[in-house]
């Protein structure tokens, strides 16, 4: 995502953010290990240990293959979970196990809060 896009978006959200880092900052897209790099030298700079980040995400091609990679637990967001195929993405090129899957990201909210998150 570039910087504009994300503004538009960030504005909706009505949040601020410690640090916001795009596409187009890092100069690459996912899946480039590139993205997680640029994560990791974030979280350096904020002293922010690597075991506090949780990689929440749809595409197990584009995100949880990458963030396993790097050594990332991941929540899936399979939207597609009553529809055969990989829809618009490619099916992952390995076998990748996330470690929680929900079927929306209200659901996976719900149960954060449950657990008193």
């Amino acid at each position: 995502m570039d910087r504009q896009s994300f503004a538009g978006s960030n504005e909706r959200l009505g949040v601020s953010f410690t640090s916001i880092l795009t596409a187009q900052d890092i100069g690459s897209y996912k899946p480039s290990p590139a993205n997680f790099d640029a994560l990791e030298t974030e979280i350096t700079r904020l002293s922010i240990g690597k075991d506090k980040l949780l990689h929440v995400a749809q595409s197990l091609f584009h995100d949880h293959v990458p963030a396993k990679h790097a050594g990332l637990p991941t929540v899936w967001i399979n939207r597609r979970h009553d529809n055969p195929g990989w829809g618009a993405t490619p099916a992952p090129p390995a076998d990748i196990t996330p470690d929680w899957t929900f079927t929306s990201m209200a659901a996976f909210a719900d149960a954060v809060d449950a657990e008193g998150g």
